[in-house]
C-alpha cells in the first residue's frame, strides 16, 4: 500500500522553501500530491494553472510527485484522494497557532485524516511567497529564494527584464 500525502497551499509561487518540504516528504512518503488551493478570495498574482504549471516545471524530475487543484474542504479532496495524511510546513510559531486550529477542524471533521507539520529548514525559516513577490516588484535578487522558471515567470509578471 502506498503512503500517499497531500500538501495543499496556494503556492503563489512556489519557493525553494515549499520544495524543501516536498523534498523531505519524499522521505516519509511514497507520493505527495501537491494540492493547489483554487481561492477566489485571494488575490494571486498567478493564476491557478499558471501555478499548477509552474510547479510542475519545477518537479518534472520527481515522479513520485503529482500536482492537482482543489477547491471546497481539504479534507473532502485528500479523501478523494485515498491519501490519509496532509503536509504542513510551519516557519514559526505564529504558522503553528492558525496552523493548529485548522488540523483540529480537519481531524474533527475527517477523523481519518492526520496532519503532519514540517519545520521549515533554517534557511527557508523567513522565506513566504509574499516575501518574494515584494522582493521581485521592487526589482530586487531573488535567485536564492526560487528556481530560474519561477524567477523568470515572476519578472515577466512584472514587466521587468531578464537581466537581473
Amino acid at each position: 500500500m502506498n503512503k500517499v500525502a497531500v500538501y495543499p497551499g496556494s503556492f503563489d509561487p512556489i519557493t525553494y522553501g515549499h520544495l524543501d518540504i516536498i523534498k523531505r516528504g519524499l522521505t516519509i512518503f511514497d507520493e505527495i500530491i501537491v494540492a493547489v488551493a483554487r481561492n477566489s478570495q485571494k488575490n494571486s498574482l498567478f493564476t491557478t494553472e499558471e501555478r499548477v504549471g509552474l510547479i510542475e516545471d519545477v518537479v518534472k524530475e520527481e515522479g513520485r510527485v503529482t500536482v492537482d487543484t482543489f477547491s471546497g474542504l481539504l479534507i473532502d479532496y485528500v479523501s478523494s484522494c485515498g491519501a490519509h495524511v496532509i503536509i504542513r510546513g510551519l516557519r514559526a510559531i505564529s504558522d503553528f497557532e492558525y496552523e493548529f486550529q485548522i488540523a483540529q477542524m480537519n481531524s474533527t471533521i475527517g477523523q481519518q485524516i492526520e496532519t503532519l507539520f514540517m519545520m521549515t529548514s533554517l534557511q527557508y525559516g523567513y522565506l513566504s511567497s509574499s516575501i518574494v513577490k515584494e522582493v521581485c516588484s521592487l526589482n530586487g535578487d531573488i535567485d536564492k529564494f526560487v528556481p530560474p522558471e519561477i524567477k523568470k515567470a515572476l519578472r515577466q509578471k512584472y514587466g521587468l527584464s531578464e537581466i537581473r
